[in-house]
């Protein structure tokens, strides 16, 4: 079984530019020792060029580490024509490092919307209780000036849920008398609370 060739020994001592393209050659044909020659020669440019962009350690090392994968996996695009090994796994690693800021401020952009859309909830179901309880005053109000026996009856009908005649046997009053009570007193409400029909 063939052991990786580590940096600074064997026939790629130096990895300088003709060697490290040499490298990436053997590499786009699956050689597995001329991946650990090229992984640690590029590693270090890679981590440092990932850090200065992402600022987080674990995750400027989960980024460098899917770098090189990369490397591993697309050695067969490298163009030696195109620019050196180093600057092509630099473009590499600078691209990969903004994707993931972009993806965690993309995160943390809808975060932020969520919890925006949390709070604007929470403040319209104040506004919304509010609004419900000023309405009840006003319907307190309004009832206030009503008569008596309309206040009984619109109350009994619509608080209570009694029927007009369930109304009429409760304030032993004439069915057709508590019909126009009610009527009338509806009418004041309406006026009262301002509802146009």
């Amino acid at each position: 079984m063939n052991q990786p060739i580590p940096l600074g020994s064997g026939r790629f001592a130096d990895t300088g530019p003709d060697d490290i393209t040499e490298v990436m050659r053997q590499v786009a044909q699956g050689d597995k020792q001329a991946f650990a020659t090229l992984y640690d020669a590029l590693a270090p440019l890679v981590f440092g060029i990932v850090l200065k962009v992402v600022r987080d350690r674990a995750q400027s090392e989960e980024v460098a580490q899917e770098v090189m994968i990369d490397l591993w996996r697309q050695a067969a695009r490298y163009r030696p024509d195109a620019g050196s090994v180093r600057t092509w796994a630099a473009t590499i690693a600078h691209r990969r490092a903004v994707d993931r800021v972009r993806s965690a401020q993309a995160a943390a952009d809808r975060e932020h919307a969520r919890a925006a859309r949390e709070h604007t909830t929470a403040f319209d179901e104040v506004a919304e209780q509010v609004e419900t309880r000023l309405e009840s005053e006003q319907v307190r109000r309004c009832l206030r000036g009503l008569t008596e026996i309309q206040r009984q009856a619109v109350t009994l009908a619509y608080y209570r849920g009694l029927t007009y005649r369930e109304v009429a046997e409760a304030l032993r009053t004439p069915l057709p008398t508590i019909k126009t009570r009610m009527r009338d007193g509806l009418i004041r409400l309406r006026d009262c609370m301002g509802v146009t029909t």
